[in-house]
């Protein structure tokens, strides 16, 4: 059988001879329900801080855990394809959370089978596009590509003996966040948000949201990202803000888009009507310029991407290939291509015409290319996700208002092309990472494509009512659920084919994230501090407080332990705080059940004490981080 290409010198974990149980049946099923699970944490994430978190190593420690405490067995090659279907739910609820909901935005509600059918086609074609690049970017680029999260996970299955204790952790963390959830946001025994007027100034305001899946997401991203996201913040609800408040109360009359006077509002206001609007055109150069810290890739992955679609024309994986290097046929790539793209333009549903379908495959190619070597250096987190998306919309919009296609028709038409392309490019950034950990642990690839399809198969199905919900008990948009993602994709949308954004606020956020990155800091998580409420920055750098407290002064090995008990207690909070936030949701939606718990009073109990006594309550949780991530038994 021909050798793969790449490092000869490679082994994998399970060697290419070596046949063990991988694609099986409670593989499929523990992944799909994983891949439910982490789908809607991710998707009450992002829509509350606009970025999600990767679900791949707390599924494979939850998989390790069950196949190997409850089956007595389990390989690590049927971890893997559970962690792979189960981090597919995460990253399909990326981008649908960082789209869908500006529909919800302008008034339009897409059926559940509309949202089901672009998160299909989304994703079934940001995977169709990645395998081409499965030889090169993963194989030949072994050595020079590292993708974080796939090598992480991967070490974690070779380390699939001490999962037990992991497994733990996750589930400690899901029952401690998850509890404390319930308390706070069922039960209504303290606030949600504690805040505090900073009096000498007038219009400024911080404060700190007590919620678990925030500081888990602290110390997930770092005190770098987190304290750029702060600063953000400052800038934001401590200068601007105030500033406006100050020349505001010497005006006498509006200044738009705000309807009312500048001195009548509280700083919620001038946030909703002035800061968002600042902080959306930040987000936008912020994610082109990381765009364009790419484009020298981007010539050589697309010329290579399209050699390999081209390339042999076969409907079976060759016999004369060994296991580790058998992909889904090219064939399989190309059909499946023209047929999403017939798919696009005759089904009704999906509200894009034969121009936009055109698009969607010219973009999706191109970008999918481009995420699946930038995650491979930077990582899913840092891929710069909404600025090819960005670029997507503004390209779409303005061919939409070529051919005359303006009002709420054009919008929708043109946001449902950014949806499907922004969901092909998650899914591929995901595919980038599992095809990595499947290759260093010696899997099939060919399984693992057929697994990445189901893991967008089966929670796309809960995806649309699991927003509509959200949306019908916090209200997508408001400062319970601000999806900064999709707010900042409706405002490129709706300004390019109505003409009413607010192009001096815009402009000017983006000027101040092109200073910010001048100086030699990251604009794009920057200026996503400034369009969030302050109380979200703060707590997520509380977590990354934490993350540096438990790194100091200690030697590599304990690091990297401190580091992986952080990182996947953190994952449990997350998953925790966000699957109680979307029962709540749900239970509420019952009338009965809803009208007491609108009447349930806020944290009487702690009177006039109650912002203080929220914030020391959630102490609680970030001391409980830094016990777990420091102490163990030996």
């Amino acid at each position: 059988m021909s050798q793969p290409p790449g490092d000869k010198t490679f082994t994998p974990y399970v060697k290419p001879e070596e046949n063990v149980r991988e694609f099986t049946v409670r593989a499929i099923v523990l992944g799909s329900i994983l891949a439910i699970v982490f789908g809607l944490a991710n998707a009450y994430l992002g829509l509350k801080v606009g970025m999600t978190v990767s679900a791949s190593i707390p599924a494979a420690v939850i998989s390790m855990a069950i196949l190997r405490g409850i089956f007595r067995g389990g390989t690590v090659l049927e971890n893997n394809i559970v962690q792979t279907i189960g981090s597919s739910g995460e990253s399909l609820a990326a981008g649908i959370a960082f789209t869908i909901p500006a529909f919800f935005m302008w008034g339009f509600f897409p059926s559940s089978w509309t949202i089901i059918i672009i998160s299909i086609l989304g994703g079934f074609l940001g995977i169709l596009f990645m395998i081409p690049l499965r030889r090169y970017l993963i194989v030949q680029e072994h050595k020079t590509l590292p993708y974080p999260e796939g090598t992480a996970c991967a070490e974690i299955l070779k380390a699939g003996d001490t999962g037990g204790s992991k497994a733990r952790l996750v589930f400690l963390g899901v029952g401690l966040a998850a509890l404390y959830k319930i308390l706070m946001s069922g039960f209504k025994f303290w606030k949600e948000t504690a805040s505090w007027l900073v009096k000498p100034l007038k219009g400024a305001e911080v404060g700190v949201d007590v919620a678990p899946v925030l500081l888990g997401v602290g110390f997930i991203i770092g005190p770098r990202i987190a304290s750029f996201m702060l600063a953000g913040a400052c800038l934001g609800y401590l200068v601007i803000s105030p500033l406006i408040a100050f020349i505001g109360s010497h005006l006498t009359v509006p200044i738009p888009p705000a309807p009312d006077l500048i001195s009548m509002m509280t700083p919620g206001d001038i946030r909703s009507y002035y800061i968002r609007y600042i902080g959306a055109g930040g987000v936008a150069v912020g994610g082109l310029i990381s765009l364009i810290r790419v484009c020298p890739v981007v010539y050589r992955c697309f010329k290579l991407g399209f050699e390999q679609l081209t390339k042999g024309f076969r409907l079976f994986p060759d016999k004369n290939l060994v296991r580790t290097d058998k992909d889904i046929p090219m064939p399989i790539v190309i059909i499946g291509s023209i047929l999403i793209a017939v798919v696009l333009f005759l089904v009704p549903q999906a509200k894009i015409n034969l121009i936009g379908a055109l698009l969607v495959i010219v973009f999706s190619f191109f970008f999918v290319t481009v995420a699946s070597r930038i995650v491979g250096i930077v990582g899913s987190s840092s891929s710069p996700v909404s600025g090819m998306t960005i670029a997507t919309l503004l390209v779409t919009c303005l061919v939409y208002v070529l051919f005359g296609w303006k009002g709420m028709p054009g919008m929708i038409g043109a946001m449902s092309v950014g949806s499907v392309v922004c969901i092909a490019i998650c899914m591929a950034g995901d595919a980038s990472q599992d095809l990595k950990t499947g290759f260093l642990c010696g899997a099939t690839p060919y399984y693992q494509q057929l697994a990445e399809f189901i893991g967008v198969l089966i929670p796309c199905f809960f995806m649309g009512a699991v927003l509509m919900l959200l949306h019908k008990t916090m209200v997508i948009g408001s400062a319970k659920l601000p999806a900064p993602q999709a707010t900042l994709m409706s405002f490129v949308v709706k300004g390019v084919l109505t003409g009413t954004l607010p192009w001096t606020l815009v402009v000017l956020g983006g000027l101040i994230g092109l200073a910010v990155e001048l100086l030699g800091i990251s604009a794009l998580p920057f200026a996503i501090g400034l369009y969030l409420p302050f109380s979200l920055s703060a707590p997520i750098m509380i977590g990354a407080l934490i993350n540096m407290i438990v790194s100091r002064n200690v030697k590599s090995d304990i690091l990297k332990e401190r580091q992986e008990r952080g990182i996947i207690f953190s994952s449990g909070l997350v998953a925790g705080d966000a699957l109680v936030s979307v029962l709540i949701a749900f239970l509420v939606s019952i009338p009965v059940i809803g009208k007491v718990h609108d009447n349930l009073p806020i944290g009487t109990w702690l009177g006039k004490f109650a912002d203080i006594g929220s914030l020391i309550i959630f102490l609680l949780i970030p001391t409980s981080l830094w016990l777990v991530t420091t102490f163990r038994k030996r």
